[in-house]
């Protein structure tokens, strides 16, 4: 049985990412271990680690996502108006189709993260 999953990122700022997280997005930093270059933080049931990268990844070059980060939050347009004039916007808030509210933002490290509200939930 598979329990949960934490995303473990690489960034090349330990600190300033634990920053940006604690206060611009409200995370609580559980565990750092400076000596590691690795930190754990969490907000609500919102779990994410970061590292800056080992001596297993030779081929670093710099924090590199495909993807994105997609939180899910009843709260969308509260996140918005929070986040909207504080980071990078990817973009604005909107309802889409497939049934969601949601918006785009960029971290300092240039991860996309989600926010988005199943609009179905509201009726």
């Amino acid at each position: 049985m598979l329990k949960a999953l934490t995303p473990m990122l690489c960034v090349d700022n330990l600190n300033e990412t634990v920053e940006f997280y604690t206060t611009v997005l409200g995370f609580t930093c559980e565990n750092m271990v400076e000596d590691w270059s690795w930190a754990a933080l969490v907000k609500d049931d919102v779990h994410i680690m970061f590292a800056k990268p080992s001596e297993h990844e030779i081929n670093y070059n710099g924090p590199v996502f495909t993807g994105s980060l997609y939180i899910n939050t009843d709260e969308v347009d509260l996140w918005w108006q929070k986040l909207k004039d504080r980071c990078k916007v990817l973009y604005p808030i909107e309802n889409f189709e497939y049934g969601m509210r949601e918006f785009c933002i960029l971290d300092n490290n240039g991860y996309r993260i989600q926010f988005g509200k199943d609009l179905e939930a509201e009726t």
